[in-house]
């Protein structure tokens, strides 16, 4: 093996933080690494800097959102960059998420693919079965530093909680060590009072002398106080051990997606449903699904018909089916989306009623940033008002409120929609692959609210134990 690529000395900051510094390494040919950490941590920009630095080696990039192909779906848009990028025959491969919008059946293939890869792979995930089946050295960007583990996910993960447990263990025992040590230095203050209190009761060596049993106590109060201050510094140290090796924290905002009472009723509904996505590319006549025709043949591509759908003020429904088979059209559609054209009975509630994430974050102005999202969506709030929801969903620092959408990682984009979301509470919920860009942690509390989530709730996802977990309903599109 040998060496495509050294990295010295480097750091990456930006004006609100620092991701990490002095991180130096060798990548060499053959090595398989995933970039792991919490969202916002630099891992998407680390990679990106490594393609561009890199021109030397043959390499192919596949970044986390493809703006090319439009007319396609997530997944189908990766499927066409990796093809483009494997046609190249790099010897180094990056990817940027590369399972947010694949389903199953092509995770799969991604996943046999990537384990017979001849080259280097380096790729940013938080995809479990992708870091157990397809690497073997993790790089974890966290505290201000990257650190380097040669072995599998679950080693990894296994290492740092047997050792965070260590340092615990001692953590606990030095505090017993300490109340026995202070119980002890309070005896001897006791001892030394009382002592004193003798000592004018009786004629010592000289007045200006302390007495024996006086110079005894002073020794014993110093040795125990010695003792406490080495505690408190070991202590000091073990804890940030602990915090150096701690577990991915579960932190849990108050997501406010509540809103009023609606009552029981059907809000949305579809019968004998049709639906056709502009198409401007082809000019040929095209018919859809049972030889339907579309309104405007040379302009419009069928995609789905025989549509029969209901979903109350309370339901909650995940659309499944392959990459490609109009789920995300179909949403549009129920949306009233200008490019979508329909046919059939379609009801559902007005635009200012649906609260929408899409996997592209397409609600958010780039040049605006946080407060200015939040303040704009309800601007019969004041500043105080704005700064706790946005503290809610962890915009904390004036520096985090202030930074622009443009500059946001992933998951922070997409904390930020639910944040607009909830600041203007929806009677419906259509969620677009939310899981997409999020760290485990921010997604399982996430699941924790969506639970609870009283109103009706579309939602499409490929990531199955997410479904399982938010208790949804699944309808199969094909």
């Amino acid at each position: 093996m040998y060496n495509l690529i050294n990295i010295v000395d480097f750091s990456l900051s930006f004006p609100h933080k620092t991701c990490f510094e002095s991180f130096s390494t060798q990548i060499s040919f053959g090595d398989r690494i995933a970039i792991i950490g919490g969202n916002g941590c630099g891992k998407s920009t680390l990679l990106r800097m490594i393609a561009d630095a890199n021109r030397e080696v043959s390499s192919s990039y596949v970044p986390q959102i493809i703006d090319e192909f439009d007319s396609l779906s997530g997944g189908e848009r990766f499927n066409k960059s990796l093809s483009q990028a494997l046609s190249k025959t790099p010897s180094m491969l990056l990817l940027d998420e590369p399972t947010n919008h694949l389903d199953l059946q092509n995770r799969k293939s991604l996943t046999r693919m990537l384990k017979s890869y001849y080259g280097t792979l380096i790729v940013v995930t938080h995809d479990k079965e992708l870091l157990r089946n397809c690497v073997d050295v993790l790089w974890r960007i966290d505290n201000g530093k990257v650190e380097i583990f040669h072995g599998k996910y679950d080693d990894y993960m296994n290492e740092i909680r047997l050792k965070r447990h260590s340092v615990s263990r001692q953590i606990e025992l030095l505090e017993r060590e300490k109340k026995s040590t202070h119980k002890s230095l309070m005896k001897e203050q006791e001892r030394t009072a009382k002592s004193r209190a003798s000592g004018k009761r009786k004629i010592a060596i000289g007045r200006w002398m302390p007495c024996v049993g006086d110079i005894k106590t002073m020794k014993a109060e110093k040795s125990q106080g010695n003792k406490l201050k080495a505690i408190d510094e070991k202590k000091q140290r073990l804890s940030e051990e602990l915090t150096e090796t701690r577990l991915p924290e579960t932190i849990i905002p108050k997501f406010y997606l509540s809103h009023r009472d609606i009552g029981e009723r059907t809000i949305v509904s579809i019968v004998d449903g049709s639906f056709y996505y502009r198409y401007r590319e082809r000019s040929e006549t095209i018919r859809g699904k049972n030889n339907v025709p579309s309104p405007d043949r040379h302009n419009y591509a069928p995609l789905l018909s025989d549509i029969h759908f209901s979903l109350s003020t309370c339901g909650r429904i995940a659309i499944v089916g392959n990459n490609g088979s109009g789920k995300t059209t179909l949403v549009k559609a129920i949306m009233n989306d200008p490019s979508v054209v329909k046919s059939g009975e379609w009801n559902a509630p007005d635009q200012k009623d649906v609260g929408y994430l899409d996997q592209h974050y397409k609600n958010l102005d780039p040049e605006k940033s946080a407060f200015e999202v939040i303040a704009e969506t309800n601007p019969s709030w004041n500043r105080e008002e704005i700064r706790r929801l946005l503290n809610d969903f962890l915009f904390r620092k004036n520096e985090e409120v202030e930074t622009l959408v443009k500059n946001l990682s992933g998951g922070e984009k997409a904390r930020l929609s639910l944040a607009k979301i909830a600041a203007n509470p929806p009677k419906l919920l259509i969620l677009d692959e939310i899981t997409n860009n999020i760290d485990l942690e921010t997604r399982d509390h996430i699941v924790e609210i969506l639970r609870d989530y009283p109103a009706a709730m579309i939602v499409i996802s490929h990531d199955e134990t997410f479904l399982e977990e938010i208790r949804v309903e699944k309808w199969n599109i094909k």
